[in-house]
């Protein structure tokens, strides 16, 4: 295979990763709805900017070595564990004034460290690249080049679905706004990002 049959093929695999409900598109839509698009975009970016890092540690093989360690694998799943199910507490059990977002939604760098910070502390992703990624990889072609562009790939993926995911949520924030509603989204995210840290602490 060459380079560019591994890029659409690459390619076609992340897309459909991408598309897959999940917990990106979760808080993307959480926060696009709850405290707007700038915030929205945050999380996004921080996200991508995890998909990259893990990419860029793929080719460069160091995920390689968290995935031969089971206590570094450990260790990462149950950061990310503890990470998920208090960050899904909080939206459950918040109590912001009807008229008022909590001040860590709101602000662009808080939505990109919670981005950044839910994609690096998800080994799943990393488990992703490491299992697929030298598939894509050609014989001969430089690894680490190789690497970043396939994750670029992903990353663009993503913000091309971010960007339809924070347009569909501009077009409805109106309804989807009120106080009533806004407690029903949030208490619904904070269960699926919950049951996002059960289920990655279930699996083994």
């Amino acid at each position: 295979m060459d380079i560019a049959g591994s890029v659409w093929s690459f390619a076609l695999v992340v897309a459909l990763l991408t598309l897959t409900p999940g917990l990106d598109t979760a808080l993307v839509l959480r926060t696009s709805l709850l405290a707007g698009r700038r915030a929205a975009w945050g999380v996004t970016l921080g996200i991508q900017l995890g998909t990259l890092t893990w990419g860029v540690l793929t080719a460069a093989g160091l995920s390689a070595l968290l995935a031969a360690s089971r206590l570094g694998y450990e260790i990462l799943r149950w950061a990310g564990v503890a990470y998920l199910v208090w960050m899904g507490l909080r939206m459950l059990l918040a109590k912001a004034a009807p008229h008022e977002e909590p001040e860590q939604a709101v602000r662009f760098g808080a939505g990109f460290r919670r981005g950044l910070v839910t994609n690096l502390l998800n080994p799943k992703v990393g488990a992703f690249y490491v299992a697929m990624l030298p598939h894509f990889i050609p014989d001969g072609a430089p690894h680490a080049a190789m690497g970043l562009l396939l994750a670029g790939v992903h990353v663009a993926e993503g913000l091309m679905w971010s960007a339809a995911l924070i347009g569909f949520a501009s077009l409805v924030s109106g309804f989807l706004r009120t106080p009533a509603v806004r407690r029903f989204l949030d208490r619904l995210t904070g269960v699926v990002i919950v049951g996002f840290g059960i289920r990655l602490a279930l699996t083994d």
